[in-house]
C-alpha cells in the first residue's frame, strides 16, 4: 500500500493511531444508517458477526483520509481484495465532510490505484438501494449498476426491503484516471 494524494485528500495506510477517529465514525447514527439502521456501535459489545467493516487501524487495504491542507480526519476508504483479480471498494466519511466531493475523490483514487498498481481486473461496491448518495458516488467514478439483490433478513433495517445494489467497474471500462 502506498500514500495516495488527490486535490484535497491524503490517503495513507491506516495505523493504530487512527483507531479513535474510526470509532467516532461508528458512534454517529447517520454514518451508520445504511449499515445497521443508525445505531451507534457499542464498542464494549461489538458484534463479531457484523456484516460491515469496523477498522481499528491495523487492517491491510484500509486507507485513512485526511485533508491535505491541515491533516483533519475526513474518513476512511478500503479496497478489499476478494481474490487476486477482484476487490471491493468501501468508504465511510464524517458527516461534516459529506456533500463536498470527498467520497468521489477518494474512491476514484483507490479505483485508479487498484487498476494501475493493485493488479485488479474488476472492482465492485455495494450499498442499500435507498442509499442514493453512495450510489451517486459509485456512478460518478464510472461504476455501473450490475444487479439488485433482495433477501429476507432476520433483523431488517429501514429501507432494506428495497434490496442491496451491486456496482462494478472492469479494467476494460476504466478511463485510466
Amino acid at each position: 500500500m502506498t500514500v495516495l494524494e488527490t486535490t484535497h485528500l491524503t490517503l495513507s495506510p491506516c495505523c493504530p493511531g487512527d483507531c479513535a477517529d474510526f470509532m467516532e465514525l461508528e458512534r454517529d447514527p447517520e454514518v451508520m444508517r445504511f449499515l445497521n439502521g443508525g445505531h451507534a456501535v457499542d464498542h464494549d459489545r461489538v458484534d463479531p458477526n457484523a456484516t460491515f467493516l469496523m477498522p481499528r487501524g491495523t487492517e491491510p487495504y484500509v486507507w485513512t483520509a485526511r485533508r491535505t491542507g491541515n491533516g483533519a480526519f475526513v474518513g476512511w476508504f478500503c479496497l478489499w481484495p476478494e481474490n487476486d483479480k477482484l476487490a471491493e471498494l468501501g468508504y465511510r466519511l464524517r458527516r461534516t465532510e459529506w456533500g463536498q466531493g470527498f467520497a468521489s475523490e477518494g474512491a476514484a483514487a483507490l479505483v485508479n490505484w487498484g487498476f494501475s498498481s493493485g493488479g485488479y481486473d474488476k472492482i465492485v461496491a455495494t450499498t442499500m438501494a435507498v442509499n442514493l448518495a453512495s450510489r451517486r458516488v459509485m456512478e460518478k467514478i464510472g461504476m455501473n449498476h450490475a444487479r439488485t439483490i433482495t433477501a429476507d433478513q432476520p433483523d431488517p433495517i429501514p429501507g432494506s426491503e428495497h434490496g442491496e445494489v451491486w456496482y462494478e467497474l472492469l479494467r476494460s471500462g476504466w478511463n485510466g484516471g
